[in-house]
């Protein structure tokens, strides 16, 4: 197994959020291991995006963000990777893979950029996910799960900290969540990343989280899947249907 940041530990402490006279978080308080993956579910409003852009720094919060090692101590600043929800672009722009990731990783003209050692890594990343055979592909061309491997490609160069992922398969067809699931469960276990995932899709949350976070603008509850699911509070929230139904859930948009 490779480290991906030699931490055993991120804690998020007392974490509130504040827009103008609305209070949108509050005292939100997690743990979170590397090598795990840890959901997040909620109602519509719950605040989980938000919660994601103020770890990244997007928008103002209060509390601290701390990522200790196996001693405890403080390691300093951390580093992130984001996958977002949409991306956002021309579909008919002419820009390749190679050409946005390497746009996205610098400041340099993309002209000046094509070099072997440059598509070497970019291939190299690419691998990670199992989308090298897309480096030369148009990005316009890319199906919805095909660009959020290149989008989770990008988030892992360099391996972060702490990865997050909001709702990242969002209008991808049920073999292309379930590939999508399954290759960041392998991710987290191979780089022994921390990944904390944003997600509507209950019964993959069910199936591929190792502890679910309930979110309705603080932490309602949190455990392992099967305990979370079980609480009065979530079944209220989501009811049980999903379960019983597994990959035909089509329910609640949280």
């Amino acid at each position: 197994m490779n480290k991906a940041c030699g931490l055993c530990c991120t804690k998020i402490q007392n974490f509130g959020v504040i827009r103008g006279k609305t209070e949108i978080l509050k005292d939100v308080n997690l743990h979170i291991h590397c090598g795990e993956l840890t959901a997040i579910i909620g109602p519509n409003g719950a605040g989980k995006s938000t919660f994601l852009k103020a770890l990244l720094g997007e928008i103002p919060h209060s509390g601290e963000l701390k990522f200790l090692d196996t001693k405890g101590a403080h390691t300093g600043h951390p580093l992130l990777g984001y996958v977002p929800q949409h991306l956002d672009f021309d579909a008919g722009t002419p820009t390749s893979v190679m050409d946005f990731f390497q746009a996205a990783k610098s400041n340099i003209p993309v002209w000046m950029l094509h070099s072997k050692k440059a598509r070497a890594g970019i291939f190299e990343s690419l691998q990670r996910v199992s989308a090298e055979h897309l480096i030369d592909k148009r990005l316009g061309s890319l199906s919805g799960g095909e660009l959020q491997r290149v989008l989770l490609a990008m988030a892992l160069d360099p391996l972060p900290d702490l990865l997050l992922l909001d709702e990242p398969v969002s209008g991808i067809d049920q073999s292309g969540l379930e590939m999508f699931y399954n290759l960041v469960s392998e991710l987290r276990l191979k780089f022994d990343l921390s990944i904390l995932l944003v997600s509507h899709d209950l019964p993959l949350v069910y199936k591929y989280a190792d502890r679910v976070v309930f979110l309705n603008k603080t932490v309602q509850c949190v455990g392992k899947p099967k305990e979370v699911f079980e609480n009065q509070i979530v079944m209220d929230t989501f009811g049980t249907s999903w379960l019983a139904n597994g990959r035909d859930f089509n329910g609640t948009d949280i």
